[in-house]
């Protein structure tokens, strides 16, 4: 069986390795797996799998495109035809699309060909974008026109920034080309997302929840110097970790919690921009991004709490990364996070700062090891790869 998987990053942060870690599994079952992807580098372990969209000059036109006419996934025109008829070549049994935005791929294009193209398509959403007319996340914006329609966005200044409004534009084309697709199946790491799957325009489509899963061979309760190296071996210590640190990752609750911890607390946040570091106190250790699983590791294992005051994510990553390392997660009760976090840790009403301080003052920052596999997730991806829609397939090849 030939399986194409669709998504912005191949082998690198958290949907990029969920796609390697099910392409992997897959070709030791003696599959054929490409994963096709619009950004940045491919780790060389991965490279076997890798095929590239377009290129950083395309990806940069998309962005332009996005940020002065609203115009994100409606960019990468002329890659996308290219792709499909790449795709066409390959001729793939079923095709995996996770993330399709960040200024890579041509909704209309690709969704011309996957309604006519009579392949099993699975969709695995990683945030909520694809039934909004622009944002990734609104909940947290108390904003709910997405069930009927979209106009006058108040998340147009996050991620996809734009310059205009095109909201309710986007909305109407992306119900009219993301709806009526023949053999595809919806996919959710959350309970949460999945009920607004079900009040969007995609509640045509069979949905199925699974949970996201990490590599507990690598992420794992490790030791290191770090805290050494930080300059911090005498404090406790409280970590954040975010790819992009927008405003809904909780960014100024970090900020204002340092001014009211006691010395014996220090935040490092990994993640943050050189522009960003210039805006935060002197208290707090601000690391840059890494896609390497060995830092990440060493953070998550030297830390005593991993804080995520996200306002509004999915099925966060990073939960289950730290605790799989050890580490207790104290996270707001907000969108998919405490389905992750009520594992081993404590959900907070959102932006309750004082309960977060408490907490803290309360906990006794015990690690345990905590069973975390990927092979569940896998092993539920794999199976519905390899079911025809009715029963799974037996004889693999």
């Amino acid at each position: 069986m030939r399986i194409l998987m669709i998504n912005v990053v191949c082998g690198i942060r958290s949907t990029g390795r969920i796609c390697t870690d099910i392409a992997t599994v897959l070709e030791k079952q003696g599959h054929e797996v490409k994963i096709a992807y619009g950004r940045e580098n491919v780790p060389e372990q991965y490279e076997r799998f890798a095929v590239r969209i377009g290129t950083d000059s395309d990806v940069k036109l998309h962005a332009l495109k996005a940020r002065l006419q609203d115009g994100s996934g409606f960019g990468s025109k002329k890659a996308t035809v290219k792709f499909v008829e790449w795709v066409k070549e390959y001729n793939p049994d079923v095709i995996h699309l996770h993330n399709i935005h960040g200024y890579y791929i041509n909704l209309a294009v690709l969704f011309e060909y996957l309604r006519t193209c009579g392949k099993r398509i699975i969709w695995t959403l990683h945030d909520c974008w694809a039934f909004t007319g622009h944002a990734a996340f609104c909940e947290y914006a108390n904003c709910d026109k997405w069930k009927k329609g979209c106009g006058n966005c108040p998340k147009r200044d996050d991620y996809p920034v734009s310059l205009t409004d095109h909201s309710a534009q986007n909305w109407n084309k992306k119900r009219s080309l993301l709806t009526g697709v023949p053999q595809m199946t919806i996919v959710t790491p959350s309970h949460w997302l999945e009920s607004l799957v079900k009040e969007s325009f995609l509640s045509e489509y069979s949905t199925k929840v699974i949970p996201n899963g990490i590599d507990a061979s690598v992420f794992k309760p490790t030791e290191s110097d770090i805290k050494t190296r930080l300059g911090i071996e005498d404090r406790k210590m409280i970590l954040g970790v975010a790819a992009l640190w927008e405003k809904r990752k909780g960014l100024e609750d970090f900020i204002e919690l340092s001014k009211r911890l006691d010395k014996e607390f220090r935040i490092v946040l990994v993640g943050i921009s050189k522009e960003q570091m210039k805006l935060i106190p002197d208290n707090i250790i601000c690391l840059e991004k890494t896609n390497s699983p060995t830092e990440l590791v060493e953070l998550y294992s030297a830390a005593d709490v991993f804080l995520n005051p996200t306002y509004e994510d999915n099925y966060p990553t990073v939960n289950l990364e730290a605790i799989a390392c050890g580490t207790p997660v104290i996270t707001y009760d907000t969108g998919g996070s405490p389905e992750s976090a009520e594992i081993f840790g404590c959900i907070l009403p959102k932006k309750d700062l004082d309960g977060v301080i408490n907490t803290l003052n309360a906990m006794n920052f015990e690690k345990k090891e905590v069973d975390i596999f990927k092979e569940y997730m896998v092993n539920q991806y794999v199976e519905l790869i390899q079911t025809n829609g009715e029963s799974p397939v037996h004889e693999i090849g």
